[in-house]
């Protein structure tokens, strides 16, 4: 199993001002790759791959030692694997019949180095040493599982100036936990953020339209603000901080949540959304404010720890039938409460859908017997 585990760095003035000159040689080196693939195939209709560009690798490091030289090899390498994904994303894309080029990169928007564990970047005494900056502190708020290989190491800038290292490391291959817990079916939305099919409803926190105000305090100062000043980096910096806290609180929220599910219940029931869909919908601002694919996404994984499983079933009139005797209830969006006028039953219009999404992953087999008998006693009456 393949795991990502994130911590904060704290480098030092003369460490960070270290890491900030490799980060532009890596993006210099970034918008050559890019620059060179180009040329090649406007003057001679050329398409360079990635080793085409990696032999020449040795020579441009020994003209530059004080520059790229500075930069460890295998992170030169990742670069220009970076330059050959994105190519390979540009022709994925050209194939669904999108746009997209690839484009330069600028120095403020190029702020990770990428290394191989052991080469250029390794552990000692609980510090991060990374070729040509040195030791730099790692604030270990959790520790690394035993047994683990670190495979790759990723350093990086956020747009606020904090430093991070993020491990890649291989977990050995263990059989999951069996889970004993109940079946539970969700249902996504905005008005309510989370309706579980036990009739507990989760709202959703809102952290950016809490701070919609302050957000348009600080943009307002920030074009006031003459461009290349002092004044001005200060003002991006306060959005960006903004910003970041809003971040930071969806993803503890995200966290919590998905970790409090995923223990509690052996299946979790969603809907299969069009997630990308919506988001170029009216309810765009409000469903990422919600955070429903991170959240998604951290359920996913985390149910993979604990030994339960996620099922996504489709979503068609979820909403419409009744989850007792299954007759369609046609109703608008302002409508909040589902009422059968065939079988009588009166429920939250989102518990509602959450039943539904739960029975038709039971019906699809997705527990053993045993446990989805259990499951349908309780929810079916």
């Amino acid at each position: 199993m393949n795991r990502s585990y994130q911590y904060r760095l704290y480098p030092t003035k003369e460490q960070a001002t270290s890491l900030h000159f490799l980060c532009r040689q890596a993006c210099d080196l970034y918008n050559a790759g890019l620059q060179e693939r180009r040329e090649a195939w406007k003057m001679r209709r050329v398409s360079l791959s990635y080793y085409d560009q990696a032999n020449q690798l040795k020579a441009i490091r020994k003209d530059d030692p004080q520059g790229i030289g500075l930069l460890n090899f295998s992170a030169c390498q990742q670069t220009l694997r970076r330059v050959h994904k994105t190519y390979a994303a540009f022709f994925q894309r050209v194939k669904q019949g999108k746009g997209g080029f690839p484009r330069f990169k600028p120095y403020r928007r190029y702020r990770s180095l990428d290394f191989r564990f052991g080469d250029g970047a390794t552990l000692k005494d609980n510090r991060l040493v990374v070729q040509n900056v040195g030791p730099v502190k790692v604030k270990w708020h959790r520790p690394l599982p035993a047994d683990v290989v670190i495979k790759a190491v990723v350093v990086t800038c956020d747009a606020t100036g904090k430093w991070f290292v993020c491990f890649q490391i291989e977990l050995p291959d263990t059989s999951p936990p069996i889970h004993t817990g109940p079946a539970v079916g969700i249902d996504l939305g905005l008005s309510t953020l989370v309706a579980l099919s036990t009739g507990e409803c989760i709202k959703p926190p809102r952290y950016h339209r809490q701070a919609e105000k302050e957000i348009r305090r600080q943009q307002r100062h920030l074009a006031r603000c003459t461009r290349g000043s002092y004044r001005r980096k200060d003002a991006v910096q306060h959005v960006a901080k903004t910003y970041a806290k809003i971040t930071n609180q969806r993803k503890d929220f995200a966290h919590k949540l998905s970790a409090r599910l995923t223990k509690e219940h052996s299946l979790i029931a969603v809907e299969d959304l069009n997630v990308k869909g919506i988001a170029k919908s009216r309810l765009a601002k409000s469903m990422h404010d919600a955070g429903w694919s991170m959240l998604l996404s951290f359920l996913s994984y985390k149910a993979l720890i604990a030994g339960s499983q996620v099922i996504a079933v489709e979503p068609y009139n979820t909403s419409q039938a009744c989850s007792a005797c299954g007759s369609i209830v046609k109703k608008d969006l302002s409508v909040r409460v589902h009422e059968c006028p065939d079988c009588g039953l009166v429920l939250d219009r989102d518990t509602n859908a959450a039943r539904n999404i739960l029975h038709r992953a039971l019906a699809a087999g997705a527990l053993p017997s045993a446990v989805k008998t259990e499951v349908s006693d309780s929810y079916l009456g």
